[in-house]
């Protein structure tokens, strides 16, 4: 009997594939990082939510702006509403399961502020409602998501969509997409050497 093809042989062929059609997506997180950079700077806030490894996910973009990315920043007002654990379950065991996300935008977002869902089906009740109560408050409504349609990209205000039959693959694409965005973010800032880096060229030419 001969051998199945490895795991890994076909979880890298459906990434590779998915890698082809990412480049809109990479466009969509390039631009967030720069308007996030203004609403930042600005005083404002982001708030992000999602569920399971979407959860994860979302703990890790805010821990990349209260933090750093690659190089030393100040640090910025980034809240992941799924790690607040005594808020989640007085939510759940007070409300319908829908409020679980909602209720803490709605105590913690103001207007302008960003809200950042991650979903890789696009229709978790609980994301969809915090969607439309960020909308209602104002806020910023950016969705990483699944393959279009799904209802989480149509109530965004923009989505990065991951074009992936595969939840694997789309979680693995989002976390692509969450870096540009922070390298992004720290480009518009100038503290990813980018601007040194002009500035070393630019005297050089003009020893030339």
């Amino acid at each position: 009997m001969r051998n199945p093809r490895p795991v890994w042989d076909t979880h890298l062929r459906e990434l590779q594939s998915a890698v082809e059609r990412l480049g809109p997506a990479l466009r969509v997180a390039d631009g967030w990082g720069i308007t996030l950079a203004d609403v930042l700077t600005g005083g404002g806030r982001l708030l992000a939510a999602g569920n399971g490894g979407s959860a994860a996910q979302a703990q890790h973009l805010t821990a990349e702006l209260v933090g750093r990315y690659r190089h030393d920043r100040a640090p910025f007002s980034a809240i992941c509403l799924t790690a607040e654990t005594s808020s989640l379950t007085a939510i759940a065991n007070d409300y319908p399961a829908e409020e679980l996300y909602a209720r803490q935008v709605e105590a913690h977002g103001r207007p302008g502020d960003v809200l950042v869902l991650l979903s890789t089906s696009g229709s978790s009740s609980n994301v969809l409602e915090a969607a439309r109560r960020g909308a209602a408050l104002g806020l910023k409504v950016w969705a990483f998501t699944g393959p279009r349609p799904n209802p989480l990209a149509a109530l965004a205000d923009q989505a990065l969509v991951v074009d992936a039959p595969q939840t694997a693959t789309v979680q693995e694409l989002h976390l692509v997409g969450l870096h540009v965005l922070c390298g992004s973010f720290d480009r518009a800032l100038g503290v990813d050497g980018s601007r040194a880096a002009d500035r070393s060229l630019t005297e050089t030419e003009r020893s030339a």
